[in-house]
């Protein structure tokens, strides 16, 4: 199994990377922030893999820290979150934020997360508690979580292929990152995205 890679940067998506090592081409799905965080196409990149094995595919999952591999691994533990759900809710919330929102029986803001239902949240509580005390104990890379700068020529295009990978449609996703937009806060990829996943959950 692939625990992890190292190599070039060869091009990217909101939340695909393909990294080369050594002309192999890597496809790689990371969280939204993972993504954002290397930026300079042709860059060295390293990234803790897990690989995940189907009968019909191997799909490669990266991540930044070891912390936001271990908080996936979680939370793919649990039954009705899938691989895309975990990267989803890792590319809404940081690694610190899921566990805070756990272990705090947060259900609004867990619910808040697209394709999160009441019971999915409250089956994350349930079964996750004890596991993310476990994992802020472990103190695993509590002080990297990834504070994301993007160009600001990219931060819109990012921030709307993010949006459309989460299944929004084109016009409502535009129509929420115009909003958001305006507001006059922060303007990187992240604190857009979620600002827009605020305004379409009204």
């Amino acid at each position: 199994m692939i625990a992890q890679l190292t190599g070039k940067l060869a091009a990217k998506q909101a939340t695909t990377m393909i990294v080369d090592v050594n002309g192999v081409g890597y496809e790689v799905s990371v969280p939204l922030a993972t993504a954002s965080e290397f930026s300079e196409i042709g860059g060295e990149v390293t990234l803790k893999i897990y690989t995940h094995v189907r009968e019909d595919a191997l799909q490669l999952y990266g991540f930044k820290t070891a912390r936001d591999k271990s908080v996936f691994l979680m939370l793919i533990s649990v039954s009705g979150i899938g691989t895309k759900s975990a990267i989803v809710m890792l590319s809404t919330m940081s690694a610190s934020e899921i566990i805070n929102a756990i272990r705090q029986n947060n259900l609004a803001r867990l619910i808040s997360i697209p394709g999160i239902g009441r019971k999915t949240a409250e089956r994350l509580v349930i079964e996750l508690r004890d596991k993310v005390n476990q994992i802020s104990s472990e103190g695993v890379d509590d002080s990297n979580d990834i504070d994301v700068k993007s160009s600001s020529d990219s931060v819109y295009d990012d921030t709307l292929e993010a949006l459309l990978t989460f299944g929004y449609g084109k016009p409502v996703a535009e129509r929420a990152l115009k909003t958001a937009t305006q507001d006059g806060g922060e303007q990187n990829v992240e604190a857009l995205l979620r600002r827009c996943l605020r305004l379409l959950s009204k």
